[in-house]
């Protein structure tokens, strides 16, 4: 019985030391706790409110964050109408940046949450931004693929482009 238990033991902690697996398309997304830059509670998948979501997990160093967030602020100004969410999600922060700071400053909507590495790990997010549109029940319905385009306008429209294709067929 003694050896079942250490066995047992073992495993478990085996299987708490596994690499966390991607969430592609078509896998439910992770539950999490977490909370917005004012330290309220957020929840997931009840953040949805049963509808689709754009998650970014982005970072205030990230060159490709700074090129993505207006056309984020644009989609959000088009489709902010049908209900779809944006989950901004600070994860992978180096220090030097103020987080709350520079989500003040974008000033469109969106459900902000601060120290979401733990998060990000869940959903194995190791390339910043990690981008995906989760539907209203909480799947993955689109993962951006990476990318060797440089930070900027191009890689941007790209994602951009991406965003608006997923969401028209999600919001149809």
């Amino acid at each position: 019985m003694h050896l079942r238990k250490l066995a047992c033991m073992a495993m478990a902690a085996c299987a708490v030391a596994l690499p966390a697996q991607a969430v592609e398309q078509g896998d439910r997304a992770p539950a999490w706790r977490g909370a917005d830059f004012s330290g309220a509670p957020v929840a997931f998948p009840a953040a949805l409110g049963g509808e689709p979501a754009v998650v970014v997990f982005w970072a205030t160093w990230c060159g490709y964050c700074k090129a993505f967030m207006p056309y984020l602020e644009e989609i959000q100004a088009d489709y902010g109408g049908t209900g779809f969410k944006i989950i901004a999600i600070n994860a992978k922060e180096d220090g030097e940046g103020d987080p709350k700071a520079y989500v003040e400053t974008l000033g469109f909507p969106m459900i902000a949450v601060r120290d979401g590495d733990a998060i990000a790990d869940a959903y194995d997010v190791e390339y910043i931004p990690g981008l995906m549109i989760v539907d209203g029940n909480g799947m993955v319905a689109w993962r951006r693929a990476w990318t060797d385009l440089p930070a900027g306008q191009a890689v941007a429209e790209l994602w951009a482009g991406q965003v608006r294709a997923q969401l028209d067929g999600l919001l149809d």
